[in-house]
């Protein structure tokens, strides 16, 4: 007698029931929880960062962003460089990535990864891969924004 083996290879929809049998279900609200609750810690992190500066060197509101950005990546490439940042990272989820320690966490990472390759063709040429196209897109975008807000004071609208 003949046994009927399951075509190869399988079907989509066979693929997609057996991934379903085989797959563990996600705690998408509690990983919700952690993710509010962790980003949220970061950035208030980052506002005592910024009080600091007000409070201690005199810069104005306006003024102290920049060095809290500063100091938040950099204390994520601290904690990222000892491994502390990925178990956190491992917890938190979405919380972890969204500020900007997300994108300080993504450079160091990437140099980590690739510094056998040496400095400059390893950490300086990977490391920019990632960031590059978010700083391009991020000083396009505010161009962008900048040339409709001249647009629209010369045309009298703001």
């Amino acid at each position: 007698m003949k046994k009927n083996k399951p075509p190869f290879p399988p079907t989509s929809t066979a693929y997609k029931q057996t991934e379903q049998a085989h797959a563990n279900p996600r705690p998408i609200a509690l990983n919700c929880v952690k993710a509010f609750f962790i980003g949220g810690a970061i950035c208030v992190i980052g506002q005592l960062i910024t009080t600091f500066y007000i409070t201690f060197f005199d810069f104005t509101e306006q003024t102290a962003g920049n060095p809290t950005v500063a100091t938040l990546i950099f204390i994520t490439m601290i904690l990222t460089g000892f491994g502390m940042y990925d178990r956190l990272g491992q917890f938190a989820g979405a919380g972890t990535a969204v500020p900007v320690t997300g994108f300080g966490n993504a450079m160091i990472s990437s140099a980590i990864e690739h510094r056998t390759e040496g400095f400059i063709l390893g950490v300086g040429a990977n490391m920019f891969k990632l960031a590059g196209p978010v700083i391009v897109f991020g000083v396009f975008a505010a161009f962008v924004i900048a040339l409709i807000k001249t647009l629209f004071m010369m045309w009298g609208v703001i």
